[in-house]
């Protein structure tokens, strides 16, 4: 069957493939920022720093449950992008079927329980008096709505599995104008407050959603299902679970973490609430480039892991490296030399100066370890793509414990600074984990494949005839090649 529309990431040179697939998906990340930072520069700046703090408190807990479905969704397209990889058309189709049943169950169970537990949760967080109701009305909807964030997660997830980055970025765009004109309608206008903005951005998201569907059914030839794929196959829809569950859990382990720092912070008062929710909102846009990163580098290992090309996958994570290095200078920079202008967005300096001050300190914290940041995202998203997701998970749970000890012992001691130090040092403890395992993990794909995985320098040798040894008399002997000794040649070792 025709593949038109998708996109092999295979073939050609890694940096530029990484580089042209992710930057559609920077534009789309930006754009679901942008619309994010309508809803909190509204709400900041229109109903003041209490409502902001409200919004902001449910950060953590937002997380912990749209990460779980977010990631899950992320877990369910990995077969499908192996399968592509490996030219398994028809498996494929059916791990696309199996995923639509898996979703959509998985959205109503959780939007029904995360609703109904959502003021426990919030009082669990030791969230204040003056501001829960407000938490409540916001993130209540936001939880109903669950279903709309997997339509577009699991739309987005398939295409970007056959290639196709550009896609879901077009309704992203769609989406981030509709949320705008939204917003001011719904808070400004029919005087909402914060549920207005929730009800904007599960709007947006439909929107979203229902276009990237409509792409798949209209451009993708490939993904026609026959009336055999869409009978519900259990078998694939326990190995999607074993591979998808595992990321959903590992973004709510990560969560469990920032709950409890979100505990401690609110301790702190309801200025540090609202200075945290507007630097993490600031940094998020920040780190848009190590989302599209992450993202891709889950398809690019994928695709090159069923097409069973190890060396191409460590290629690509040093590429990879190489852009968030270079980015990730260049963001530090622009925190230090603008940050207090650009928090302005969310917060009146001049009505609420403790509050900037605090906010300019957490941005600048988190951007001095935006490095270790990347290899996070790069590192366990690659693993991740290879298949080994309960291998990641893992990295979740040294951020989590990272992140408490920082809530339970920096944070009395040092106050909001401490508070400031608790993403740099969950990630530095998940790079700890994380940089082992990865080396591992091609060490394993390689012998379990029986696949070369070489440095890039012996790689580059194979490539230009050459032996990816010493080439000495007695290196030559060991590997029994009589023509070596003494000279190059171009047999190939593998």
């Amino acid at each position: 069957m025709s593949r038109t529309a998708t996109r092999n990431l295979t073939q050609g040179s890694p940096l530029k493939l990484i580089l042209s697939f992710a930057s559609p998906l920077l534009f789309g990340f930006l754009f679901q920022q942008f619309y994010s930072f309508v809803d909190t520069a509204i709400v900041g700046k229109m109903l003041g720093a209490a409502k902001l703090a409200a919004v902001g408190d449910t950060g953590s807990i937002n997380f912990l449950v749209l990460g779980f479905v977010q990631g899950a969704c992320a877990g369910f397209s990995i077969p499908i992008a192996q399968a592509f990889g490996a030219q398994d058309e028809a498996g494929m189709r059916k791990y696309v079927s199996a995923s639509v049943y898996l979703s959509g169950a998985l959205s109503v169970i959780v939007a029904v329980i995360t609703s109904l537990a959502c003021p426990w949760m919030l009082r669990l967080m030791n969230t204040p008096e003056e501001i829960i109701d407000s938490s409540i009305s916001y993130i209540r909807i936001i939880f109903m709505g669950i279903p709309v964030t997997v339509l577009y997660n699991m739309a987005s997830g398939i295409l970007r599995s056959l290639g196709d980055s550009k896609t879901p970025v077009y309704f992203l765009i769609l989406a981030s104008l509709v949320n705008v004109v939204l917003d001011l309608v719904l808070i400004l206008y029919v005087h909402m407050d914060v549920a207005g903005a929730a009800v904007a951005t599960l709007i947006s998201q439909l929107v979203s959603g229902i276009g990237c569907v409509l792409v798949m059914i209209r451009r993708f030839p490939i993904l026609r299902l026959s009336a055999e794929e869409r009978k519900p196959d259990f078998a694939l829809m326990r190995r999607l679970m074993l591979v998808g569950l595992p990321m959903g859990l590992q973004y709510s382990i990560t969560a469990i973490g920032s709950i409890v720092v979100q505990w401690s912070v609110n301790g702190l008062g309801v200025s540090a609430v609202a200075a945290v929710a507007a630097g993490g909102k600031l940094s998020m846009f920040f780190c848009c480039v190590f989302d599209a990163l992450a993202t891709t580098m889950a398809t690019y290992a994928g695709q090159n892991l069923g097409a069973r090309e190890v060396i191409r996958i460590q290629k690509g994570v040093r590429s990879a490296s190489i852009i968030g290095i270079i980015y990730s200078i260049l963001a530090l920079l622009v925190i230090v030399l603008f940050a207090p202008m650009l928090l302005s967005i969310f917060v009146d300096a001049s009505a609420e100066p403790e509050v900037m001050k605090m906010a300019v300190a957490y941005i600048r914290w988190n951007g001095l370890f935006y490095i270790p940041l990347m290899y996070v995202n790069v590192l366990r998203f690659s693993i991740q793509g290879t298949g080994y997701t309960r291998v990641a998970m893992l990295a979740g749970v040294f951020e989590m414990i990272a992140r408490t000890l920082v809530a339970l012992f920096l944070v009395p001691m040092l106050g909001f600074t401490g508070a400031s130090l608790s993403n740099p040092a969950a990630w530095v403890l998940a790079d700890l984990f994380l940089f082992p395992c990865y080396f591992r993990v091609i060490r394993s794909l390689s012998s379990r494949l029986h696949v070369p995985a070489l440095s890039i320098r012996k790689y580059r040798l194979r490539k230009e005839g050459q032996h990816a040894h010493s080439f000495s008399r007695r290196s030559a002997r060991q590997h029994g090649c009589n023509a070596c000794a003494g000279k190059r040649h171009s047999r190939d070792l593998a």
